[in-house]
């Protein structure tokens, strides 16, 4: 075949395929631009409470009520939940939309969600106990408290686990690498990843991963001496009140679990998430909560309620490279500087996005925690 026939077919061949991509992105795009709104208005959008705002709060509270059924009906959303704490004590919880579209339930704030990877700062609160115990030390090899855990070409150190620096991997999509079957024990979900090589020297790179906190997990099953999660609910969430905090299950019937979904109308109509067993995730994000759950939570990071003052300021403080470069992580936690009340403040952020993976919540919760006596969480 002549060469400038070859050279005219590959040109065509091109130009097909960038067509191709172009037309599904446009039908992408008009599917979601033309898909029936779940909220047409949102005066309408219905709400749920459990009670009056202080009459000091009125004010803000109508305001949070008109961001949030704005968010509601511009994100095509089903449903959310917000509360705020402040001083101390929740002085707004309020469910906004429906918890489960078809039946029309409407969200109430002790209505629980996936809450993903916001998990790893509840596993955190865990070593921060140990730590304070004197039970547990970052500095230690991972092996020392999980001796089945392969080494590795370099050593790995709680510290670096806990920062998102010692090099293991992250699952790498929907299904590919994730955890499955059941894990009655955190050092069950370790076959997963075991025996993968690290990705870079520890400390020289930073890469969130999931699997160092089912790692981190283990950890603190090992040193407690019991089940992760028995252990999470005698000495982390019972002592904070946090009862509607839970292993999710997709073998149980567990009480005002909302219905999951992804995040917006797909192109054949609404798409219901998958029943998954994230048992194996363990602490790096098997947990239903609340946001009125998770304010208890931040309040008593900020109080010196659980742990002590300087193990706090430990694990929400921005790590370090070996170069000195600064990695946005602390122990658990992501550290931002973020405009709020028209300044710059220093701010704890557990986590923030939306997910279109079946096996994570259809909209993944976010808490933002100033480092000052207020508190605001939002799914």
């Amino acid at each position: 075949m002549p060469k400038n026939r070859i050279t005219t077919w590959l040109l065509l061949i091109v130009v097909a395929a960038v067509l191709a991509i172009v037309a599904i992105l446009g039908f992408v795009q008009y599917m979601g631009a033309t898909a029936t709104p779940l909220h047409p208005d949102p005066k309408n959008v219905p709400s749920a409470t459990d009670g009056t705002p202080s009459p000091k709060w009125v004010g803000a509270v109508e305001q949070g009520r008109q961001l949030a059924r704005a968010g509601l009906v511009e994100q095509n959303l089903p449903g959310l939940s917000v509360a705020v704490g402040i001083d101390g004590e929740i002085v707004w919880a309020e469910g906004f939309g429906w918890a489960n579209v078809a039946n029309k339930v409407p969200v109430a704030p002790n209505m629980r969600f996936r809450i993903g990877h916001v998990s790893k700062v509840l596993t955190s609160a865990a070593l921060g106990l140990l730590i304070d115990q004197g039970r547990i030390h970052l500095g230690d090899e991972i092996q020392k408290y999980v001796p089945t855990f392969p080494r590795k070409r370099w050593s790995v150190t709680l510290r670096e686990l806990m920062a998102h620096t010692a090099g293991l991997k992250h699952y790498t999509g929907e299904y590919a690498d994730v955890p499955s079957g059941h894990c009655d024990r955190a050092s069950e979900g370790l076959q997963s990843f075991a025996d993968d090589p690290l990705l870079f020297e520890p400390d020289t790179q930073s890469r969130y991963s999931t699997y160092g906190w089912v790692l981190l997990s283990a950890a603190v099953e090992a040193v407690a001496g019991e089940p992760f999660f028995t252990f999470m609910r005698t000495q982390i969430l019972a002592p904070l009140g946090m009862t509607a905090t839970v292993p999710d299950s997709p073998t149980q019937s567990i009480p005002d679990r909302v219905t999951f979904y992804f995040p917006r109308i797909n192109l054949f109509g609404q798409n219901t998430a998958e029943s998954v067993d994230y048992s194996c995730f363990a602490g790096a994000g098997a947990y239903l909560s609340t946001p009125s759950d998770l304010v208890r939570f931040g309040l008593a990071m900020t109080n010196g309620r659980l742990l002590q003052p300087a193990t706090i300021r430990m694990l929400q403080t921005r790590q370090e490279l070996a170069s000195g470069k600064e990695t946005g992580f602390g122990l658990g936690w992501t550290v931002e500087t973020v405009p709020l009340l028209s300044s710059f403040t220093t701010a704890l952020l557990w986590f923030c996005a939306i997910s279109r993976s079946p096996f994570l919540s259809a909209r993944m919760p976010s808490a933002l925690l100033p480092l000052t006596s207020h508190t605001l969480v939002h799914f």
